[in-house]
Formats: structure tokens, sequence, C-alpha cells
């Protein structure tokens, strides 16, 4: 294999689908393309391509940055294999939720735009029936299709040597997952205690319930958490974000690498992503307004990834600038999302003194996620080893996700509710790695880092490096500590004991 030449095509691939994915979930266009992608780009991923590429990563030999990029190579390889048999399926998922309708009271929703819809919807009742109507749409339309790219992904990780799914990402990503479990177990059961406590007054404040008679329903509503809008203007949600960026020093309108896209659109994703298209040079900030406090967490999130991307040092290889262990963007991310329920932030950029119990609701919105997250990777752990039929897998999601989060959980979305290749594990790393950067950056540039043009010399030292380094090495790096999920009880304000 020549890899000047394979990773020059795999970095074109990879332009052609995040722009294809931009296109279609920005609502630009209903199609999605992706079969052509493929078609073009299939030498990528062969059986035999993906045969070599393991070969090479499992030589010993070369500098660790020389084995690094191998290993990642070789899981952009296993990831293309997988896209390439499944593109189909893919596509005609992606198409058909772009275009599901729901009917609820009447009213005409898209599937997409109805998740915008329930998290505005005042009305406990109301919110059911848009639940109801989704769920009807995943069984129905989404569920065979997800099933059956699932089912093929499976068998191809078997057929390409490795015992399973699981075991074949546990690998590629070089990460401990079931070490990772253990931890984030232990982090429900240290918060078993605190949790009621903790969620039940925001539960009664913004849904007007109690812990037990929460409904799964309900949490968009409460996620949402309307009655801080007024903190949160609508016309300032921009500046603030170019306001932050320039108090460190990253001057946002002059990035010639970067679009902003906060445009309304009906067939837009109610999911806020970043597209790093080129990196560093052409980067896309896409965020689904949906008004208040969650735009200003979906753009501080997104914008954070889409700092980190379009900061890198042009002169990376490749496998440094794309690829890599995404817990570290994803730790990036949370860093400037966490901004939002900063009172020093809010005090500086939005002229907040009193966060009327925003800073309450946050650690309980915090908690849910993680716990929520927590389980998801159990659930994921057990879905990949593929021991036992896929359908016998729903009542374990359901029962995993009911308990952690402690409202009764549907068994429909035990399919739709998963990222590919262990995802969960980029967010729950992340979500630790996030605490040290913070920590990090307080102690050094003190509490009000976000107006240290210091603080953005030292961000932009690590974005540089792109993904060279795993949230592992980052942590050891930086702070010189490890990376342990129980950091973020003592960031919630709780204790191991």
């Amino acid at each position: 294999m020549e890899l000047h030449s394979y990773r020059a095509e795999a970095e074109a691939f990879i332009a052609e689908l995040s722009r294809e994915y931009y296109e279609h979930y920005a609502g630009l266009e209903d199609d999605f393309a992706i079969e052509p992608i493929y078609e073009r780009h299939a030498g990528l991923f062969s059986r035999e391509a993906v045969d070599e590429l393991r070969e090479l990563a499992e030589r010993d030999g070369g500098s660790a940055d020389d084995r690094r990029r191998l290993r990642t190579l070789l899981e952009f390889g296993v990831d293309g294999h997988l896209g390439l048999a499944t593109k189909s399926i893919d596509a005609e998922l992606a198409r058909t939720e772009a275009g599901l309708t729901l009917d609820v009271d009447g009213e005409s929703l898209g599937y997409r735009e109805s998740a915008v819809v329930q998290a505005n919807e005042p009305d406990r009742d109301r919110r059911a029936r848009i639940e109801e109507a989704r769920l009807q749409a995943v069984a129905e339309s989404l569920n065979p299709l997800t099933r059956e790219s699932l089912e093929q992904a499976h068998a191809l990780a078997r057929d390409l040597g490795w015992a399973s799914y699981r075991t074949m990402f546990e690998e590629l990503k070089g990460i401990d997952l079931e070490g990772l479990a253990r931890q984030t177990a232990g982090f429900i059961e240290a918060t078993e205690e605190a949790y009621g406590p903790i969620l039940e007054p925001e539960l009664q404040r913004t849904v007007g319930v109690g812990l037990d008679d929460l409904r799964r329903s309900d949490l968009p509503w409460f996620f949402r958490d309307r009655e801080a809008d007024g903190l949160f203007p609508a016309d300032r949600l921009v500046e603030s974000f170019q306001q932050t960026m320039a108090g460190l020093g990253i001057d946002v309108a002059a990035q010639a690498n970067v679009t902003l896209d906060v445009e309304k659109r009906p067939k837009k994703s109610p999911r806020a992503f970043c597209a790093p298209v080129r990196v560093p040079e052409e980067v896309y900030l896409v965020v689904p307004p949906m008004g208040g406090r969650d735009d200003y967490v979906a753009l501080f999130h997104e914008g954070g990834h889409t700092e980190h991307f379009a900061g890198v040092d042009p002169a990376l290889p490749f496998e440094f600038r794309h690829l890599g262990d995404n817990s570290v963007t994803e730790g990036f991310a949370f860093l400037f999302d966490h901004l939002v329920e900063d009172p020093e932030w809010l005090r500086r950029r939005l002229g907040v003194d009193d966060d009327a119990g925003l800073a309450a609701h946050a650690v309980a919105h915090r908690l849910v996620f993680l716990r929520r997250y927590a389980a998801k990777l159990a659930y994921e752990l057990e879905l990949h080893e593929a021991v036992r039929p896929l359908e016998d897998m729903a009542p374990v999601y359901a029962a995993r996700l009911s308990h952690a989060v402690r409202c009764p959980w549907p068994e429909t979305t035990y399919l739709t509710d998963v990222d590919p290749g262990f995802y969960a594990a980029n967010y729950l790393r992340a979500w630790s790695l996030e605490t040290h950067l913070r920590a990090t950056l307080r102690n050094r540039f003190g509490p009000a880092w976000f107006d240290e043009p210091r603080a953005g010399d030292f961000l932009r030292g690590l974005w540089r490096d792109g993904q060279r380094l795993d949230a592992d090495e980052l942590v050891a790096e930086v702070a010189g500590a490890e990376l342990d999920f129980s950091a973020m009880l003592e960031d919630l304000g709780l204790n191991a004991g």
C-alpha cells in the first residue's frame, strides 16, 4: 500500500462526505447522496485495504506518532468499510427521517422539527402526544432500516476477524470500554442518594411535577428551561459568542475558514453540529434555533468544536487533523458550553447578576445527562457484543435508562438512540477531560479566563495539535492527572463518600 496516496484520497473522501452531511442536515438539500461518494472512493474501504492497514498497524517499529497514525487510519478504514456496505441503507434512513411527517392533534409536523416543537410545548399532554407520534414513526419507519444497518455492521466486524463489534472498536479506539463502564457505573451508584434531592426541585419548578410523575416526554421541556430565556436574549446570541472569542484574542468575523449557519429551515436537523469539511480550511458551524438558553449552549458547544478544528496546524498529518480520539474535540466543546452557566461569564457577557436558579438547574441537567450516558454505555456494551438477537435488547435498554433517569423509558428507541462506534464513550471521557481543562484555565488565568488573551494563546497551542494526543495523554500533559470519571462527582459539588 502506498500510504501517501491513501491518505490524500482519504482526506478528499472526508471533505466530500462532510460537505454532503452539512448540506443535507442543514436543510439545504433534501437528497443525501452519499452513495456516489462511497463509490468514487470504494478502494479506500475494500477488504484488501483494511487487511493491509491492520497488518501495518500491528507491526512493531516506527515512532509513537507513526504507530498512532496507523491505528487511527485503520479505524478510518474500518469505519469506511462498514459505511460502504451500509451506504444505501444509511442514505435511505436519512432521506426517510427528513421526509417523515407526524399528525399531532390534526397538525402536520416534520419529524425533525417535532423535537423542537416538543421542547417548546408548555402543555404536558400535548408533549406526550408528540412523543407518541415520534415513537410510532420510529417503530414503523426508522427501526427497520436502523436494525438492518446494525446487523450488517455486526456481521462485518466478525467477517473482518474480530470477535464482535464491541471488541473491534475497543481495539481501534484504544479505550478500555469495560474500565470506563465500571467508572460510570460507580458514578450512578455514588449519585443515587443525591439524584432525587437535586432533580426534584428543578422538576417542580419547570415541569410542575415530581420525580415520581416524570414522563420521558417532559425531559425536553425540562432541559429547555424556558423560564431562563429572559437571561439569554436572541439578539445577543451570536454577539456574545463573538465577544467571548474576542476576549481570548480570536476575531470570529475575520475567520475566513469558518461559516456560521444559524438560519431557521423546516428540514434543518434539530441537533446542532459542526461540519469540519477541510481542516482547518473549511469549517461549518450549524445551530438550529430553539430559543433562549438552548441556543446559547448549542452555539457555544459547536463553537468549541469549530474553533478547535479551525485552529489546527495545517502542516499536521491528515490523521491528526481529521481523525483521532474525538473525546478531545468534545472536551473543548463542553469547555465552551459550560460558560453558559458560569456566573462570571453571565455577568460580563449578558449583564446577569442574579441567575434566577440557573446554576441549580444546570447541575440537575448535567446529572441527568451523565447518568443517562453512563446507562447508554453499559447498554451498548451488551448490544454490540451481539450474543443475543437485537430485539431482545429492547427491554434491556428500557430498564437501564429507566433506572438511571428514574422515569419510564420507551423500548422503541433501543436502536435509534445508539451512535456508531461507541461515541457515548467519547462523550463520557470528554466530560471528564473538560473538568481538567476548565480547572487548569481557572488556576492559571483566573475565573474570567475567557477574557484573557493569554488563555486564548494557551488554548490555541492545544488546538494546533489537532487530535494527535488522546484524552488521557492530554489530561496528563495539561493537568498532570489521570482521566477518571469520578472527577465529575467533585465538579457537581458531590463527593465519592
